[in-house]
Parts: C-alpha cells; structure tokens; sequence
C-alpha cells in the first residue's frame, strides 16, 4: 500500500508540473506602474509651468508627449485584462485534460508492462539480511585468500577455503586448493576424493582421467569409500561400459545402511545404466547390512535424488554442451575431445560422438601426438569409421 501511494504522489507532482504553467495569472503589474509613472509626470509639468521654470509651448509640448504614452499605457493594461482569445483557451483546456487523464493512465500501463506488480513484498531486514550474508561470505573468503597469500604452506587454509569455492562455481580455485591440501598435508582417501570432485566440477561434470585416478587412490586409501567408488562407477558409465558401472552401483547399494541418504541417487544412476530391476528391489532398506564409509555430502545427493529422469537427463546434456562450447574456444586438449566424445557415446548419440571426433580431428591437425592420442582413445571407444 505504501509503495502505490508513493506512486500516487509521484503522478501527482508530474500532472502538477504541467498544469503549472497554464494556470490563470493576475495582469502584470507593468502597465499599471506606466500609467501611475505617467500621471505623475503630468503634475510635474504643471508644477514647473506654476513656478515659472517652464514657458508655456513647452509645457503645452511636454503635456501632448506624456499624453500620448498615457493613452497608449491605458490601451495596454485593458488588453492585458480580456479573456484570452477561444483557441487560446482551448488549447489550455485540451492540455490540462490531457495531464489529467494521460499522465496516470500512462504511467499506470507502463508499470503494469514493465514492472513486476505480482512480486510479493520483501521487507527491508531480509534483504538487508541477505545483503550482508553476501558479504561476509565475499569478505571471509577474501580475508582466507590474504591469509594463503602471505602463507602459502597452511595446509589447513587450503582445506577450509575449498568446499567454499566449490559452492561458488570457482572449480578452477577449488582444484588449486584441494591440490594444495594433498601436498602439504599429506594424502588419504578424503582428499583424494575431494581433489577428484574438484576436477570433476572444473569438467563441467565428466570424470577426467585426473579424476578418476584421483578416486582410484582414495579407494586404495579406503577401498570401500562411496564418494570415490561412486565417480570410478560414473567414469565406466561415460566410457561406454554400463555393465562395469552397473556392477559397481549394485555393489554400493549391497552395502548401503539403513535409510542412507545417497542410496536413491545411486539407485537412479543403476536405472540409468540398465539396471532397473536390481535399482528397484535395493529401494527397501535392509537394517542388517554393514555400514559404509562416508558418501557425498547429503545436500548434493538429496538435490540430485529429487531430479526426475527428465532433469537428470538435462543436466547431463547441459554439461556436455559447456564442454563443447569450451573445446570450441580451445580445442587443444586431446583428453576434453576425448571426454566429449565419450559424453555422446553415454547418451546414445552416436552420430553426435562421430562429429565431435572429426571436430577432434580437424582442430589437432597440427599436433600429430595429440592426434595419435586422439585416434587411440576413438579406437577404444569402438568409434572408428
């Protein structure tokens, strides 16, 4: 309410800026300061005709001269007091109307096509909440990043500062950081995973060989890690090999506890892959099976579990597009060819796959040993011809 009677008073001064300058005035005090002027000097002249200071031509001569401008003050101040001339006034009226009726009527259009009147209100302290949430996060971040300038070797910094900029999309950073956790604090199979999620992230979703070499040395850490043993399924699935993948899938379900809450994304990866059935009976918890080790987080498996097929689906074809649109702006890397190749192969598009190969092909004509590459890893993908 208060926002439309500011609104109100917003229209208000605008019809009163137009409607200013036509309102009726007074006559101007001009014509009748002339005649008042006028008289005067006409006393004047007879003073000095009376005191003998003047002969009598010319006080005749200076009485005909002032006349004559008196009469022509006179005519001056009764046209300034007539009504305006019909279409003088017309178009006055015409303008006013127009003010009146076309200014708020247009504003009230304008907002209604350009403004947003169906939003719900936000009070002031949400916002201002939400504000400075922003930037304490932009700021601790900042304050972390000042801190790993003039200490490089905090192993602990790095650590802290990752999952941060995986959930602000700088999977760039997040490599770097996860990297530098791993040498300066030594390896085990949390941050294998971690640094192979990172690498993932930076490849808009596929399993890089990086990757998968990362979650390989996590499993051998901890051979029955979820998170790890998840992406080294993922990786067979974008290789090509759904049978190796569904059998990695079927194998974290066996082993899931009771109301695990990554076990439905697990589930929905073995449909994926071809393996409905056993995706289905695994869905009723078995309370006597061992506990497994620590899995993704449950913010990111609970948002993926609540996907359908549908979205599934288009998140994948949403990553394999970035990959494709990055590999145009450089496509110099014969493994993110590779990767994209291998993308189309999981989703069924062989033709698809058989153009990013040539694509692959066309970009590494320069580059014989990555072209080699190239044609090894086409060969493994049963893609030749």
């Amino acid at each position: 309410m208060t926002l439309w009677f500011l609104f109100a008073l917003m229209t208000a001064a605008a019809v009163l800026a137009v409607l200013w300058p036509l309102r009726g005035g007074k006559t101007p005090p001009a014509a009748g300061n002339d005649l008042a002027v006028y008289r005067d000097q006409l006393e004047e002249i007879e003073r000095d005709h009376a005191a003998g200071l003047i002969g009598v031509p010319e006080a005749d001569a200076a009485r005909v001269e002032v006349s004559r401008r008196l009469l022509a003050a006179a005519d001056t101040a009764e046209a300034a007091n007539k009504i305006p001339p019909a279409g003088s006034l017309l178009r006055r009226r015409t303008t006013a109307l127009a003010a009146l009726i076309v200014l708020p009527l247009g504003a009230g259009l304008l907002y209604i096509a350009l403004g947003s009147p169906e939003l719900p209100g936000q009070p002031l302290a949400e916002r201002i909440d939400r504000s400075a949430q922003n930037r304490s996060i932009a700021s601790l971040v900042a304050q972390v990043e000042a801190h790993l300038e003039r200490n490089p070797e905090d192993g602990r910094g790095w650590e802290v500062v990752a999952p941060v900029y995986m959930r602000l999309g700088r999977f760039d950073d997040a490599v770097k950081a996860r990297r530098n956790a791993l040498r300066i604090l030594g390896a085990n199979a949390e941050r294998e995973a971690d640094y192979g999620e990172a690498l993932v992230g930076e490849a808009n979703g596929i399993v890089t060989a990086d990757a998968r070499a990362a979650f390989e040395r996590a499993m051998k850490h901890e051979p029955d890690h979820v998170r790890a043993r998840f992406y080294v399924g993922l990786a067979a699935e974008q290789d090509g090999k759904p049978e190796q993948a569904a059998k990695i899938f079927r194998e974290l379900l066996a082993r899931a506890p009771a109301g695990a809450s990554w076990a439905p994304f697990v589930r929905a990866a073995l449909a994926r892959v071809g393996g409905a059935d056993v995706a289905a009976k695994s869905a009723i918890p078995n309370a006597a099976e061992p506990k497994a080790a620590p899995g993704p987080t449950k913010e990111d498996m609970d948002a993926a579990s609540q996907m359908s097929e549908g979205e599934r689906g288009e998140m994948i074809r949403g990553m394999v597009a970035r990959l494709a649109e990055r590999l145009k702006n450089d496509g110099s890397d014969p493994d993110r060819w590779l990767q994209l190749v291998r993308a189309y192969m999981v989703l069924g598009d062989r033709d698809k796959a058989r153009e990013a190969a040539g694509d692959a092909r066309r970009a590494l004509t320069n580059a014989p040993d990555k072209l080699r590459r190239l044609e090894d890893g086409v060969k493994q993908l049963g893609l030749e011809g």
